[in-house]
């Protein structure tokens, strides 16, 4: 349709298609509240799953596909990459054999690599460890570094993210703390004394987003790390507080520790600690202060003690802390 007589016909404004992302590790416990921020900033988001079952609490999100794969197997990533415009790769686990850090933390990033070079996906926003280090004392942080340079060998537009232990509503975390105190009359600790420096996941979350929405971050590693260094028992001692069941906290020697945590991976499922876990608690899980932090993302840390007590608390994860993302979001 033409204009007025003597008018310049108006442009067709087109607005920008959505940018897409592939989530790998899109359905645990970061992956979640990344998905949600994602949803909301109008990004269209692909998480592939080996289980669909285990997507049920993030397919409703309005531009979310999931897709049942096996990232792990030979050709997959080849096959989903297309299409999309960035990676976010939170696969990560916390217990294992060598053999199994070996294929979550540096045999997939070498796949995931080499897929994206050859499907010409240039952007990649990766979330290591705060206390990755080739000489670690533990598989996890030795696995978490070499994950980490396969990835800088690539030709691709990488950013970084290293977290301290991260904390939210659904973590494994203070939840499993909170929860043990409610069953034990005094809690034996190993690695008491080590020092975390815990972040929100939200904030993790609003991290991941920021990287992918300003790509002038790429070549950075990142360091995400609350406002607050603590013990491993000062977080226990919280967790009991807020969860309305605190119990004595009693540290034990490495020795002991050691001893404790095998034991704890004899019984059935995930252990809550391993000999891994120990080992890593031997270096202080705090921000090196040499590299950027969440302040040059623009993101101010909660506090542990302002979030824990909205959801360790009687009315649990809901309620409050939609209430406390809210106050944030506005701010």
């Amino acid at each position: 349709m033409s204009g007025a007589p003597g008018r310049p016909t108006p442009a067709l404004i087109v607005p920008p298609a959505p940018r897409r992302v592939l989530v790998l590790g899109g359905t645990g416990f970061v992956g979640s509240v990344l998905c949600e921020h994602l949803a909301r900033a109008g990004w269209q988001t692909t998480v592939p799953t080996r289980r669909l079952a285990h997507a049920r609490h993030v397919q409703h999100l309005p531009g979310l596909l999931v897709l049942p794969a096996d990232v792990h197997r030979p050709g997959t990533l080849e096959r989903l990459l297309p299409g999309h415009d960035a990676v976010v790769n939170l696969v990560a686990v916390l217990h294992g054999s060598e053999a199994r850090f070996e294929r979550a933390h540096v045999a997939l990033p070498r796949q995931l690599a080499q897929a994206c070079q050859a499907q010409g996906v240039r952007r990649l926003v990766h979330v290591s460890a705060l206390g990755a280090e080739p000489q670690g004392p533990s598989m996890y942080q030795r696995s978490k570094a070499a994950g980490e340079a396969v990835l800088r060998a690539a030709a691709l537009e990488l950013t970084v993210l290293r977290p301290s232990v991260i904390f939210g509503a659904h973590d494994h975390f203070l939840n499993l703390f909170a929860r043990l105190q409610a069953r034990l009359p005094v809690l034996p600790l190993a690695g008491a004394h080590a020092r975390f420096q815990p972040v929100w996941v939200d904030d993790v979350a609003r991290a991941l987003l920021f990287c992918l929405q300003h790509p002038e971050t790429a070549g950075q590693t990142i360091e995400c790390a609350g406002p607050e260094v603590l013990s491993l028992a000062d977080l226990v001692r919280l967790a009991g507080h807020h969860g309305s069941r605190p119990r004595p906290v009693i540290p034990l020697p490495p020795s002991l520790g050691r001893l404790q945590a095998a034991l704890m991976e004899l019984a059935p499922g995930e252990p809550l600690m391993s000999r891994d876990n120990v080992d890593s608690m031997r270096v202080d899980n705090v921000a090196s202060g040499t590299l950027p932090g969440l302040d040059t993302l623009g993101i101010t840390p909660a506090s542990v003690h302002a979030v824990a007590p909205t959801y360790l608390g009687p009315r649990g994860p809901h309620g409050v802390l939609d209430a406390y993302r809210g106050h944030r979001r506005a701010r």
